[in-house]
């Protein structure tokens, strides 16, 4: 398993699970064509034992996934007090143990929200608590870098590329990705990487998060999080998404493709020099 700064002890009880499966189909000529399609399967992760949520999930980065999800819910937030993760694809679970004292969780577990979130549909009470100590700094972008940056993501994508269906989200550091991940939700994307930074114990202040799926009120929430100050989106984004990043200093980037974005939110820390 991936090596990681903090020390909680990390355990598979079985191998890592495909991305995508060989299926053969039938085109629109009635011909019958090799094809690949993507895995879905559910993770129910557990905090000390207790079932929290299911998630449908491609299944890769369990670990990450389980455990970024859990502290963007606020359920758990002192990485020294982890004790470990157990991933068991056998019976599709995920398991954290930790020593931190959790406080009040029948009553967080049952202040439940349905949102948009596609493979998890639910927050939890916790979720918006410590929006207000959120301090974001201000980001220095290029338009030349975002359009670098742009063309660099094509790299990845690699299971949308294979089969589809599924979403990928990327921590980038000016035009580099430093992370990827793809899922069949945006929302199990954003929460590996968040995992993944919190096990590193990694800093967002000089970082840009990418997304492939569209800002709603909860992915910018995530973002803001993740001590990240700028959001760029191949998607849209909604009425809420955008006032919680003019509320939070989040510079919010949408529509983004190739040659074209949408500045919604902190256009001027953008320097604007590569005009057509």
């Amino acid at each position: 398993m991936t090596a990681y700064k903090s020390n909680p002890k990390l355990i598979k009880t079985n191998t890592d699970v495909p991305l995508t499966i060989a299926v053969t189909a039938i085109n629109e000529n009635g011909e019958k064509v090799d094809k690949f399609i993507a895995c879905e399967r559910p993770l129910t992760v557990y905090l000390n034992w207790q079932p929290i949520v299911t998630l449908m999930t491609l299944g890769a980065r369990a670990e990450a996934l389980s455990l970024g999800y859990l502290k963007n819910q606020g359920f758990i937030s002192d990485i020294s007090k982890l004790e470990s993760v157990i991933v068991d694809w056998d019976v599709n679970s995920a398991a954290i143990l930790t020593s931190e004292k959790i406080e009040n969780l029948d009553d967080k577990l049952s202040e439940k929200t349905v949102t948009t979130g596609c493979g998890q549909g639910t927050v939890y009470g916790d979720f918006m608590t410590g929006l207000d100590d959120i301090d974001l700094p201000k980001p220095e972008l290029k338009q030349s870098m975002i359009y670098s940056l742009l063309k660099n993501i094509n790299a990845y994508n690699e299971t949308y590329k294979n089969a589809g269906a599924v979403h990928g989200c990327g921590l980038c550091h000016q035009d580099q990705i430093i992370g990827f991940v793809e899922d069949v939700g945006r929302h199990n994307a954003v929460d590996t990487l968040a995992g993944e930074m919190w096990l590193n114990q990694d800093n967002g202040n000089d970082k840009l998060f990418y997304t492939t799926g569209r800002l709603t009120s909860e992915m910018v929430i995530k973002v803001a999080k993740m001590g990240i100050p700028v959001v760029l989106s191949r998607s849209g984004a909604t009425q809420m998404g955008l006032e919680l990043a003019q509320k939070l200093g989040i510079t919010m980037i949408a529509r983004a493709k190739g040659r074209h974005f949408l500045v919604y939110n902190g256009a001027e820390n953008i320097e604007f020099d590569a005009l057509s």
